[in-house]
């Protein structure tokens, strides 16, 4: 009978979770390697939301369009002075804005949430539902973009080669949202009301947004509050400016928004990283 040899000139391999990197750090690198997975959450994301729809994805570019003339319907007259020219254009604009942040946010807490039964099952990044939500996010913004620009050439807006410079309000805006979300994710898996709660301050929150009225009516103190406490102002303006405005931003309306959706986005992926084993057992 053949005797069995057992090579012991290796050493056993032992892992040391002493050695392990910064939880943000193996975070990145988990990301890039599971950057396919992430890639398929967006698919199916964007496939299921309108599977069972008659028109199909054609509902994210009828979705603004409706919104856009039911505030026009409403508040064109009020709001017919000072640099509004084209009422529609200016509310469609600050709109999309709006809606590609409330739906990331939303998002990346729910799908957390409710899709946390995975991480019973198999190992992904716990970043990746957030990541999946903000990649949606860019999908329907930018097939959103078809109908601004079509609302832009019918209201009289001049297009420019301005316009160029969309996509970098969109990142940044990507970035704050991706922050945002990371945060309330991490909230709503200790605390699961903030899903519900949350949907109540974001009504507040748009109406405390110039989007669709615009700054200079608001009293100096009301003005001075919001364009200092309500983030989500600063990018909102900045992609009014390429869109609606038709100019290159000043250095003021990009540094802002730079500096606040970087800072929202490293403590939002700091804190979710540092969170992150617990949620398994608290989902």
């Amino acid at each position: 009978m053949d005797s069995m040899v057992f090579d012991t000139s290796q050493s056993p391999i032992i892992y040391d979770s002493a050695k392990r990197g910064h939880p943000a750090i193996e975070e990145l690198r988990q990301i890039f390697h599971y950057r396919y997975l992430i890639a398929q959450l967006v698919r199916r994301d964007v496939l299921i939301r309108y599977k069972r729809s008659v028109l199909g994805i054609a509902w994210t570019l009828l979705n603004p369009l409706g919104m856009m003339v039911v505030l026009t319907l409403a508040f064109s007259q009020i709001f017919r002075f000072g640099e509004i020219k084209s009422y529609p254009s200016y509310v469609l604009s600050g709109l999309l804005a709006w809606t590609f942040f409330s739906q990331v946010t939303t998002a990346a807490m729910v799908n957390l949430v409710w899709g946390g039964g995975i991480l019973h099952r198999i190992y992904l990044p716990r970043t990746s539902f957030a990541l999946a939500a903000t990649g949606t996010g860019l999908v329907n913004i930018a097939l959103s973009t078809i109908p601004l620009l079509l609302i832009l050439i019918v209201t009289g807006v001049p297009l420019s080669l301005n316009l160029l410079w969309m996509p970098l309000p969109i990142l940044l805006l990507a970035c704050f949202s991706l922050g945002v979300g990371l945060m309330l994710s991490t909230l709503a898996v200790f605390f699961p009301d903030v899903s519900e709660m949350y949907q109540i301050v974001l009504t507040a929150w748009m109406y405390l947004t110039p989007i669709i009225y615009p700054e200079e009516i608001l009293p100096e103190t009301i003005r001075f509050l919001i364009t200092t406490f309500n983030p989500v102002h600063y990018f909102v303006k900045l992609y009014r400016v390429s869109v609606y405005y038709g100019r290159v931003p000043s250095p003021s309306e990009f540094l802002i928004p730079t500096g606040v959706a970087l800072v929202f986005l490293i403590v939002g992926w700091f804190v979710f990283t540092k969170k992150a084993d617990e949620f398994a057992y608290r989902i």
